[in-house]
């Protein structure tokens, strides 16, 4: 571990940056969060725990937090087309197929943002912008997410209603911000705006009214659409869609 010494003319010195964003460059956290685990020591330097805020390091440190090793990385950004049937974390211990197992090697450093439950389909986005991620995520952002929903009995007028002003469930009252009857097919399909990030959400809400989802998918994750991403395929975020994150991309540098 070395400190930045201004005074050095050693052009070949490796560039340094500080301790936190080392840590929310691998994707885990805000820099924010990152000093709250150095000042809890849960971060070590070269096998030593750190316990001072501002302290610099090199790309080349080994730098672990929880005893786990992080990688430096440059921030990537992918959409990813989830299928049923695969879980959003980066392992899982029962062997079950990751979403990580979607991607080639050179993208296994990104983590989701967020999760869809296994049978849930559609657009999740992917990122080491622990910052960012972080925003996207925070209640406070209301983050709009778009699903279609087929479910096992169609809904009365005073059902929908009741969705969009609020159902009691055992965390709280939740609600729709939109609902609406989708006309393709003979099914009972509907389309579903909600800012709620708790699990599984929107099946338990229609469970409350004694309905049942039979599918979910999710075809827009704040302003990113799963549209022209086969199922099971991924893309890059464009730079104007970064551009379009606006606030978000200003609170993360």
């Amino acid at each position: 571990m070395k400190r930045t010494n201004p005074h050095s003319s050693n052009r070949n010195q490796p560039e340094q940056v500080r301790l936190n964003k080392y840590i929310s460059n691998s994707g885990i956290c805000s820099r924010r969060a990152a000093d709250n685990l150095i000042l809890e020591g849960k971060v070590k330097v070269n096998n030593s725990i750190v316990k001072e805020l501002g302290i610099k390091v090199n790309a080349d440190d080994k730098i672990q937090v929880d005893n786990q090793t992080i990688v430096f990385e440059k921030k990537a950004y992918l959409l990813v087309n989830k299928p049923r049937n695969v879980i959003c974390t980066k392992s899982d211990e029962k062997g079950r197929k990751s979403i990580m197992d979607l991607l080639p090697e050179r993208f296994q450093h990104l983590y989701p943002v967020g999760r869809l439950d296994r049978n849930t389909t559609g657009i999740i986005l992917m990122t080491n912008d622990g910052t960012l991620t972080q925003n996207l995520l925070h209640p406070s952002k209301k983050i709009n997410k778009v699903y279609k929903v087929k479910v096992e009995k169609r809904l009365t007028q005073e059902e929908m209603n009741k969705l969009v002003l609020g159902v009691e469930l055992e965390d709280g009252t939740s609600k729709f911000n939109k609902l609406s009857e989708l006309d393709e097919d003979e099914f009972f399909r509907y389309g579903i705006e909600i800012h709620s990030g708790k699990n599984r959400i929107i099946r338990r809400m229609f469970e409350a009214i004694d309905n049942r989802v039979l599918k979910l998918d999710r075809v827009m994750f704040h302003t990113f659409e799963k549209r022209g991403i086969p199922i099971g395929s991924f893309r890059e975020v464009t730079i104007s869609e970064l551009k379009n994150l606006g606030v978000y991309l200003k609170t993360k540098r």
